[in-house]
């Protein structure tokens, strides 16, 4: 067996493929036969920062060299993880692939994770004494295999329509899913559609929050420019469940009789300021206009569950174009 692994992923990794790629680590030095407790693991800090040295690495990647020098003062085995290799500077690069070249495999066993390309000198050591895996980017029909699979395992029975709202959720992101079922496994009675919408709702800090208030104001260059920045690491699903959230209790704004049971109608807490902007800003979006968005997001659902992946980017610009006319009041 070889002591040395290289694990790639796209260089848009989203959090579920940085967990498989991490978790195929952490499996490689478990068979490897190296203890948990035995595991370096150095972040290479990204090109032009980092802390400088007088050597030719810089402080948070030199630890790696009395390790592949040098192996363990004690006897056993260690592990070195470096994750995020792909920042490795020319310099850097050069004296690793050294490294690499002359460890004691006996000593060490190498795992480098990268997230894109590895620099070209370290390449060409993997291919001669190591190994390389690839992890691809996660698509959607993927992430469902995935869920269903962990659903059974957990023995968890959610209908079709709860399935979706966990893929609405968290799309591709299977670090989150996991998350999610292990907190459903403690949930006693019938786990619903609206119950997963309620329990695992958008951070204040989402950045799917920023791209509501652009199309709010109708400002498309900007909405057009967070749409891209979240589906960098993002899944589309995921941008969907966040209008059609918005939809609804934009909706429920403009029936209610007063704020308070409004509040009551979308479950939302006393310090939920975003519910207040929504009920200040009631009657300036049309019905017409909210119908209007509704039609085109359960079109671009559509798309999106039916389509291959390569169409779904311009999808979503078209709907983000849209709404910003719509929820303006311009038909």
């Amino acid at each position: 067996m070889t002591s040395l692994l290289a694990v790639s992923g796209p260089s848009n990794a989203g959090p579920g493929e940085r967990q498989e790629m991490l978790e195929r680590a952490k499996r490689f030095l478990a068979e490897a036969e190296v203890d948990s407790g035995d595991i370096v693991r150095l972040d290479v800090p990204s090109r032009g920062s980092g802390e400088e040295t007088e050597g030719r690495l810089r402080g948070e990647v030199e630890p790696l060299v009395p390790m592949l020098q040098s192996g363990s003062l004690f006897g056993g085995r260690q592990g070195l993880l470096v994750v995020d290799a792909q920042n490795l500077n020319v310099a850097e690069s050069s004296l690793v692939a050294e490294l690499l070249d002359q460890f004691d495999e006996d000593a060490v066993a190498v795992v480098l994770v990268t997230f894109g390309s590895l620099p070209a000198p370290i390449t060409k050591v993997v291919k001669t004494k190591g190994e390389a895996v690839a992890v691809r980017k996660m698509w959607e029909r993927q992430a469902t295999e995935w869920l269903r699979s962990e659903l059974n395992s957990h023995a968890l029975d959610l209908d079709a329509e709860a399935q979706d709202a966990l893929l609405q959720r968290f799309g591709t992101d299977t670090a989150g899913l996991s998350q999610a079922i292990d907190q459903l496994v403690e949930h006693k009675g019938k786990i619903t559609r609206q119950l997963i919408l309620d329990r695992f709702r958008n951070r204040p800090d989402d950045p799917l929050v920023h791209f509501i208030d652009a199309v709010v104001a109708g400002k498309t260059g900007d909405a057009l420019r967070r749409l891209s920045d979240f589906l960098t690491h993002g899944h589309p699903l995921v941008l969907l469940a966040a209008i059609e959230s918005d939809l609804r209790r934009r909706s429920l704004s403009s029936t209610a009789e007063d704020e308070q049971t409004f509040r009551a109608a979308v479950g939302a807490r006393a310090d939920d300021r975003r519910v207040t902007r929504i009920w200040n800003q009631r009657g300036r979006i049309k019905d017409s206009s909210l119908q209007k968005a509704l039609e085109g997001l359960v079109r671009a659902d559509r798309v999106l569950k039916t389509q291959p992946e390569e169409v779904h980017r311009v999808t979503l610009e078209r709907l983000t174009v849209a709404l910003c006319r719509w929820y303006g009041g311009r038909s």
